[in-house]
């Protein structure tokens, strides 16, 4: 089952909240979720401490650079889906968890520091690519956007795109509900009430529905 790597070596750029966000809708969907925390922050298993996590959802910490291919290639056998949550540097870690990968997704705020950073992610990829011998599909996802673009927004989208990058729609917006969630715990169905939950709900289904549209669809 499908593999998807949350990478990005710059710090706040939304890596474990799209995380969080992406393995919690894919876990009430149905999927049998195995989230690994790899960030020596731990952001995911502070994540799972403080709140019921979903049903179907298993969090495994200290997952160390020794211990990330067969940790990941265990639990892929296992038939769920993993989500790796990295860390926001540039290691050996991160790039034996690329390899591994079925998606790698990288977050992104819509600036030009988010994006030329990022970038370096992208190069990882090509990097395990060639050595490799095989693609690797990766995609962007901006993160914390407003409802309207910035004209950085789109034009740094619009780079992309003609860079042939993998853009993921819908973005990830600025939600106080999703924000919440690390310091709640659970998921957006059992946190108490932040800002238009509705909304916040909407944005997360279609942001997961996006990206497991890319792990059915034949490879491009």
């Amino acid at each position: 089952m499908p593999v998807i790597v949350v990478a990005s070596p710059k710090g706040g750029s939304g890596k474990s909240t799209s995380a969080v966000v992406l393995g919690t809708e894919l876990a009430h969907a149905g999927a049998e979720v195995v989230m690994l925390d790899c960030d020596p922050n731990r952001s995911l298993s502070l994540w799972a401490s403080r709140g019921r996590i979903p049903p179907r959802m298993t969090v495994l910490s200290d997952v160390a650079e020794a211990d990330i291919i067969r940790t990941i290639q265990k639990h892929d056998a296992d038939g769920g889906i993993v989500v790796v949550d990295l860390e926001g540097v540039a290691s050996r870690l991160v790039s034996r968890a690329i390899s591994q990968a079925d998606l790698v997704l990288t977050p992104m705020r819509a600036t030009t520091l988010d994006a030329t950073i990022g970038a370096r992610t992208l190069a990882l990829v090509a990097e395990e690519e060639e050595q490799l011998g095989r693609p690797i599909r990766h995609a962007v996802v901006f993160t914390m956007t407003r409802g309207i673009q910035t004209k950085q927004h789109r034009a740094i989208e619009k780079s992309l795109t003609e860079q042939g990058v993998d853009v993921v729609t819908p973005p990830l917006m600025e939600r106080t509900a999703f924000s919440a969630l690390f310091e709640f715990g659970g998921d957006l169905r059992s946190i108490p009430t932040q800002g238009r939950m509705e909304g916040a709900a909407d944005n997360a289904r279609a942001f997961a529905e996006a990206i497991y549209s890319r792990l059915t669809e034949a490879p491009q």
